[in-house]
């Protein structure tokens, strides 16, 4: 066999790159996201939802500081509550996060949250009389739904 002496030599590779292979050679830059601009009507319900999720997780702390300091008839029972109120802000907060990225999957699960949330409103206003409490969740759910049902906000979903 006749080596081709015209083609340039290789410097010779180290012992740990002929045993475990060689380091991957870097990747490309990622392209920017060419996803859709989320309208501003879009925007202020991500932002109304991101402050709900805030005040769930503010509330998850609450109770989390009280189960700690004070005499719980069931500590199970009272870490619960906890799980399921930093759940909740962790399903409004990826909901504003994709509300804002104008993604498919988040629109639903909003929605049907600020119906379970205006029931709970509903129920602290009038029915448990503390208007103090219910009617800000009021207030905030209507704004969600409203700011979501703008011909602006559909048609940004429409446009995908």
């Amino acid at each position: 066999m006749t080596e081709d002496r015209s083609a340039p030599s290789q410097p010779p590779r180290r012992l740990a790159d002929r045993l475990f292979g060689a380091a991957a050679a870097e990747p490309a830059p990622r392209p920017p996201r060419s996803g859709p601009e989320a309208p501003p009507s879009l925007r202020r319900a991500a932002l109304a939802v991101a402050v709900e999720a805030a005040a769930f997780a503010l509330g998850a702390l609450v109770l989390l500081y009280l189960t700690l300091t004070g005499n719980a008839d069931s500590i199970a029972r009272a870490l619960a509550e906890v799980v399921l109120a930093s759940l909740a802000a962790a399903v409004l907060g990826a909901g504003a996060l994709g509300l804002r990225r104008v993604a498919g999957w988040a629109r639903g699960p909003v929605i049907a949250f600020q119906l379970c949330l205006a029931l709970v409103g509903f129920t602290f206003a009038f029915s448990a009389q503390m208007p103090l409490i219910g009617l800000p969740i009021l207030a905030l759910v209507v704004a969600v739904l409203y700011l979501l049902a703008t011909p602006e906000s559909r048609l940004a979903y429409v446009d995908r």
